[in-house]
């Protein structure tokens, strides 16, 4: 009887470690497999994070660029300022000047271009045409005459050369603005690019991430059958040691021996080297 219960106790036993055999190297292929997946998501983190910051570098660039435009948007309109300033003056020292009696300059460039309007969009006769162009030639002789005369005045000659440099200091500041506009642009096109393709590698690594959870609580699931089935093992290995040491006790060996004998056994099960005089006990123990 005794040794029917032994061999069904064997038989469990040893059904029950090929279980936890198969459980063991299923957890350690899920564990490689969520290895796997938590390398992919740190090193395409790494790549994100490389990238967010070549972005911010740019950003940077942008940002301070942009500050250089407001202040070149502040000069530029510093100086179209100062010329309007400096136009009004000359209008009106040119006012000044104007001979007595004479044609107001103004007037007559207003007149100038109403007659070059006219010609443009009204349809005329031949004879009406030639009296038209007639007529702004001799208005633009006028204008032409009255301006050279105005010229010819050494202070408002002087003012023109002013406002000419004023206005060139102008134009410098606004292709500074145009250029550090068109620099600024271009950093920020670079970034928007390194930020788009790092939140795209974060959303791949998310992806990673979660197949990374999902392998592992499958690995800790499968090692929880392990140890499930691998303390079956020992209770049924613990059940055969009592079995054992019960037929033990009817072939006479002592409590002492048992326990020297469970630690052969053990050495034995490691695959350790046994001398004959450990393998007897072994057998007359009932471990054999």
């Amino acid at each position: 009887m005794e040794e029917e219960v032994a061999m069904d106790l064997e038989k469990k036993r040893e059904k029950a470690y090929k279980e936890a055999m198969k459980h063991k190297k299923r957890r350690d292929i899920l564990n490689d497999e969520a290895k796997k997946w938590a390398n992919k998501r740190d090193e395409l983190n790494k790549k994100a994070r490389a990238l967010a910051k070549e972005g911010n570098v740019h950003k940077e660039k942008r940002d301070q660029l942009n500050e250089k435009v407001k202040e070149a948007k502040k000069l530029r309109d510093e100086w179209n300022k100062k010329y309007r300033e400096m136009e009004r003056e000359i209008a009106k020292k040119k006012k000044e000047k104007m001979p007595k009696g004479g044609k107001n300059l103004k007037k007559l460039k207003a007149q100038l271009k109403a007659l070059e309007f006219k010609y443009q969009t009204t349809s005329l006769t031949k004879e009406k045409e030639e009296e038209l162009i007639e007529l702004m030639r001799k208005l633009s002789k006028e204008i032409e005459d009255i301006e050279k005369q105005l010229e010819d005045s050494e202070e408002i000659r002087k003012m023109m050369e002013e406002a000419n440099k004023i206005r060139d200091k102008a134009e410098e500041y606004h292709k500074l603005v145009s250029k550090y506009a068109d620099e600024a642009q271009e950093e920020h096109e670079k970034m928007v690019e390194l930020f788009e393709k790092a939140d795209k590698l974060r959303d791949e690594a998310d992806e990673a991430q979660e197949k990374f959870i999902e392998a592992k609580l499958k690995a800790d699931e499968e090692h929880k059958f392990f140890i499930e089935e691998i303390n079956k093992v020992k209770d049924y290995e613990k059940m055969l040691i009592s079995l054992k040491h019960k037929r033990s006790k009817k072939k006479g060996v002592d409590e002492e021996s048992m326990e020297k004998a469970r630690e052969i056994y053990e050495k034995f099960k490691k695959g350790e080297k046994l001398s004959t005089e450990d393998l007897m006990l072994l057998q007359k123990s009932g471990f054999l």
